[in-house]
């Protein structure tokens, strides 16, 4: 079991952690270069031809009467007494049209709300792991003491723009548990909350523990979206009964949707990249579509999760070449249907290693190449999803501090480009002691926090401490920083006696 979190902190004081890690600040992030554009204008549309016909002529399940009402009363053909649907095109592009192309998701802090859509890059962490690791206590079941410290991480980290449900406390009560996800988001950080869409009265909790946490009305709620969910369509073609419900909840309030078919190749999708696009775009238009048959104008999020599996084991595959394109022609499809654009920083390595660290790296090249407005399992993925790891988050900070870095654009300015301080130098000089360099040393280059630039002796004299320990550290030192933020007393009062009142009623179960 890992030592508490007292008794680290002695340590961490006695290995000399004498200033805080240096981080970015917290900011908009934003993409100022061009999408990069895999397919032509005829393959996008080829894509949206095909996935149109797959709804028209081989539809999808939808597996709750309430939803199939609810289209058949808009309009689309629904056969009593069966759950398959089949859409015509015109409705679903209609249906789309009345999505917003960009709105702004509140946090409970004013401060740390965030723009989704256009070029802004929002990165979220791991989420819905049933395990969780470190260096030091290894691999273990998803418990609420290690819940409450990622979310602490994501609080203190600046490049983390909102919360997610970061780990499962697998011990606690599934049909209570949902109340302890959603309000240690709210007690321990102040960004912008997630609630698990399964089943009508889990997510009306969270919409509800979300309003007492900001401190509003119902109608400013409804107009301010300030929770956001996943849904993940069962592909292939299929959209389920607690998924749904929350669907229409979510909806009906104005809250985020973000819609994911996780479609992996070869598996719940066509083996060929074309054809795995083909039904992803099918599953979220038709997800999309239905969000926007019960209230028009929700905010919603095209998602992708599409990716290959290891034919030899069956195994999912991440940051791999098929990865990566799959990223892009989703960014591509998004942009085509003027949707904001969800994707994911994975790997299929089983520890913070190398592996672990090239396959993130492809898969964070691809979501920014991509123009990802929402990265989420930015900080901290493990073992294709099933697991949560300290480290990792840590190397994951690094990766993504470097590319914010790399995002921002590059000042031409006259100082800048330094004529005078050249000929002042000449020839055969060196620029170390110059006005121009002193004037600038202290922020002209990224500070990294885990990559250490000294030389092989000093470095092994030094202990030879690799980087995944090196992790360790950082994400150790992370958590002392961490300070929980203000919440106003009767806010919180009124919140606690909500979450005990709700699990002595005994919570919800995903029929609810």
């Amino acid at each position: 079991m890992r030592r508490s979190r007292r008794q680290a902190a002695g340590r961490r004081k006695d290995e000399g952690a004498s200033r805080k890690v240096p981080q970015l600040p917290w900011t908009v992030v934003r993409n100022p270069y061009p999408a990069m554009d895999i397919a032509g204008p005829d393959d996008v549309e080829a894509i949206h031809d095909a996935s149109m016909r797959v709804l028209e002529e081989t539809g999808i399940n939808i597996l709750l009467g309430e939803a199939r009402d609810i289209l058949r009363d808009s309009g689309v053909a629904v056969t009593p007494g069966e759950t398959r649907v089949r859409f015509d095109r015109g409705f679903i592009e209609e249906a789309v049209a009345r999505a917003p192309r960009q709105w702004t998701l509140h946090a409970r802090n004013p401060a740390r709300n965030r723009v989704m859509g256009g070029n802004h890059i929002n990165f979220f962490p791991v989420a819905g792991n049933p395990n969780v690791s470190d260096l030091e206590g290894g691999r273990r079941a998803g418990n609420l003491a290690d819940y409450r410290d990622l979310l602490r991480l994501a609080q203190v980290i600046n490049a983390v723009h909102g919360c997610t449900p970061m780990l499962e406390p697998v011990e606690v009560d599934p049909d209570i548990r949902y109340l302890d996800i959603v309000g240690e988001q709210l007690f321990l950080t102040d960004k912008i909350a997630f609630g698990y869409s399964l089943g009508r009265r889990k997510i009306r909790d969270a919409i509800d523990m979300v309003r007492i946490a900001r401190g509003i009305s119902e109608a400013v709620l409804l107009d301010e979206p300030s929770i956001w969910t996943v849904v993940n369509c069962n592909s292939p073609l299929q959209l389920d009964v607690p998924m749904l419900h929350g669907m229409i909840e979510m909806a009906r309030h104005n809250q985020v949707i973000v819609v994911t078919p996780f479609t992996l190749a070869g598996a719940m999708a066509p083996v060929t990249i074309a054809g795995a696009l083909t039904q992803q775009n099918a599953e979220a238009l038709a997800a999309i579509a239905f969000c926007q048959t019960v209230r028009p104008g929700t905010p919603v999020v095209y998602g992708g999760f599409t990716s290959n599996v290891d034919m030899k084991s069956g195994s999912p595959a991440f940051g791999t070449p098929e990865y990566v394109k799959a990223v892009l022609l989703g960014g591509q499809m998004a942009r085509h249907y003027a949707l904001p654009y969800r994707s994911s920083i994975v790997n299929a390595a089983n520890w913070p290693d190398a592996q672990a660290t090239y396959e993130s790296a492809m898969s964070l090249w691809a979501t920014v190449q991509g123009h990802t407005n929402m990265v989420m399992h930015s900080f901290g993925w493990m073992e294709g999803g099933l697991s949560a790891s300290f480290e990792k988050i840590a190397i994951d900070l690094e990766m993504v501090q470097t590319m914010i870095k790399a995002l921002e654009p590059v000042d031409f300015s006259e100082p800048e480009l330094a004529v005078d301080a050249i000929a002042d130098v000449g020839p055969g000089g060196h620029f170390f002691g110059t006005r121009h360099t002193l004037e600038r040393y202290e922020t002209a280059f990224y500070e990294p926090i885990l990559s250490d630039w000294r030389n092989f002796e000093t470095w092994k004299s030094d202990g030879a401490i690799d980087t995944t320990r090196r992790a360790t550290r950082v994400w150790r030192q992370l958590l002392d920083e961490y300070e929980t933020p203000d919440m106003d007393p009767g806010i919180a009062e009124e919140l606690t006696a909500f979450i005990r009142r709700r699990k002595q009623e005994g919570g919800a179960t995903a029929d609810d």
